[in-house]
C-alpha cells in the first residue's frame, strides 16, 4: 500500500510534506527501543515509535524504512527533522497512542 493512502485514510499529520508519499509501505514495527528497531525491522515499514530525537531519523536511514509515525501527538525535535527531511524519510503523526494506531495500520495493510 502506498504511505499516502494510509496517510488520508487515518488522517496522519505529515512533518515532512517535501518527502515522498508514494512509497509502498511493507509492513510495520512499533517499538521505541532503537537497537531492537535496528536488528528487527524491515526495510520499507512504517516505524511507529514515541521516540522524537535525531537518532531516531539515523537508524530510519540506516534501516531503509519508509516513515516513521510519531504517536501521542508528540512532534519531532528539530534535529530529527532536519535530518529526516535531509535524508527524505517521511515524518507523520497522530494524536493516537501505539496500540492504537499499530491496530488500524495493520488492518489496512493485510
Amino acid at each position: 500500500m502506498k504511505l499516502i493512502e494510509i496517510v488520508k485514510k487515518l488522517s496522519l499529520y505529515v512533518f515532512t510534506p517535501e518527502a515522498n508519499l508514494e512509497v509502498d509501505i511493507t509492513g510495520g514495527y512499533t517499538c521505541d527501543l532503537l537497537s531492537d528497531v535496528m536488528g528487527s525491522v524491515n526495510e520499507g515499514q512504517i516505524w511507529i515509535t514515541l521516540q522524537t530525537h535525531r537518532n531516531v531519523a539515523a537508524v530510519a536511514t540506516l534501516k531503509d524504512i519508509g516513515a516513521i509515525l510519531l504517536v501521542k501527538d508528540l512532534q519531532p525535535d528539530k534535529d530529527m527533522l532536519d535530518q529526516a527531511l535531509a535524508e527524505g524519510i517521511p515524518v507523520l503523526g497522530t494524536a493516537e497512542n501505539a496500540f492504537e494506531i499499530s491496530g488500524k495500520i495493520f488492518q489496512l495493510l493485510i
